[in-house]
């Protein structure tokens, strides 16, 4: 049965803007336009794509608004400004958008300066509010993102970090959370439950932000297996479980299921069997999710266009992951009011997404 997805993990970026990307080299496997265009190329094969919501792309930025030898909020802000003229059906020429997209753009998560606390979020955010330019597209800033993967420890647990994240709940915004227990370290995901704690603690239960949490913590999927148990009892694999069920006592928070393809081997354009050995592979990672945070807290995620660079190319990596997810599920045995929440109400509902289209 096909159900309605809600993508909850897209980046897009127009060619033009390649130079403001943190990221951004001329080698980059990513260094091309990677527009609404190209999305819906990705996707062409699904007829049940209800929409995306949109997440930061890693601009060139710094905590301080304007500061000698800093990027400030500039590219960060112009970033909110394409989305905004996504959002609204208006492209500008060469932006790979029509009018007709607007519908597709179901939420925004810009980034912002967690860390500089309550005093910056404020006027950063009506900033963004300037730039989004109607009601209708303010409406659909659902969260905002401050990629905490590539900071020094004790970031998370400074005390402006902290209560930046308590005015974001105060606000109804939503966080997402970037770490990377793979290549960062499992420090990160220790130093964001002990964060969580601090966030969570004595704060009444409507103004707790929810605090959604990125492609599984990016675990070690790469570990060879040596015998039947050798994954589930390897460090990398105990560790990483302990912290992302500490994660889930909280309610407030949810897991995204996506940006696998980033953390295995790459995968052929053409070798479809492969897709196999994939969900093989990431079984033990997603039992050991499902088991903490059940499926009411789970979203699909694609991740595009990251998601190419693993998972084969953008003429089968999105749908690949489809089948994935699919097929996860389907191990799960899971009932088709979970399933259908998986793949969109849940990000509907941890997004606070409005939608006109009721059948979701």
């Amino acid at each position: 049965m096909a159900f309605p997805i809600v993508d909850s993990h897209i980046h897009l970026f127009p060619e033009s803007h390649l130079p403001t990307l943190a990221w951004y080299t001329p080698d980059n496997p990513l260094a091309s336009q990677h527009s609404v265009d190209e999305y819906r190329s990705a996707v062409k094969s699904s007829t049940s794509l209800r929409g995306f919501i949109f997440l930061e792309t890693d601009r060139l930025s710094s905590v301080e608004e304007s500061e000698t030898g800093k990027h400030g909020w500039t590219h960060a802000l112009d970033e909110v400004s394409l989305l905004a003229r996504i959002a609204s059906g208006t492209p500008l020429p060469g932006e790979g958008h029509n009018a007709e997209d607007r519908d597709l753009c179901l939420g925004i998560v810009p980034w912002a300066p967690v860390s500089g606390g309550p005093d910056a979020l404020e006027k950063y955010m009506a900033l963004v509010k300037e730039r989004a330019g109607s009601e209708e597209v303010w409406r659909k800033i659902r969260g905002v993102r401050y990629l905490v993967q590539d900071k020094p420890a004790g970031v998370m647990l400074q005390p402006a970090f902290i209560e930046g994240l308590k005015w974001l709940g105060r606000k109804g915004l939503t966080f997402d959370l970037g770490v990377d227990a793979r290549q960062g370290g499992i420090w990160q995901l220790e130093e964001a439950v002990e964060m969580m704690r601090r966030v969570y603690e004595g704060v009444e239960e409507q103004k707790k932000v929810t605090i959604v949490i990125n492609h599984l913590c990016k675990p070690n999927l790469r570990l060879q297996p040596t015998s039947e148990d050798s994954i589930t009892t390897h460090p990398d694999f105990t560790q990483w479980k302990t912290q992302v069920t500490a994660m889930a006592q909280y309610p407030a928070t949810y897991m995204k299921l996506s940006g696998a393809f980033s953390e295995l081997p790459p995968l052929s354009p053409g070798f479809e069997s492969d897709i196999e050995s994939v969900i093989d592979k990431l079984q033990p990672w997603t039992d050991a999710v499902f088991d903490a945070f059940g499926p009411e807290r789970i979203m699909f995620g694609s991740d595009w266009p990251v998601c190419n660079i693993g998972g084969g190319g953008n003429l089968v990596s999105w749908s690949r992951w489809n089948r994935v997810v699919t097929s996860v599920l389907e191990r799960r045995g899971l009932d088709e009011k979970h399933s259908k929440g998986i793949w969109g109400q849940v990000a509907v509902k941890a997004y606070g997404v409005t939608l006109r289209d009721t059948r979701l």
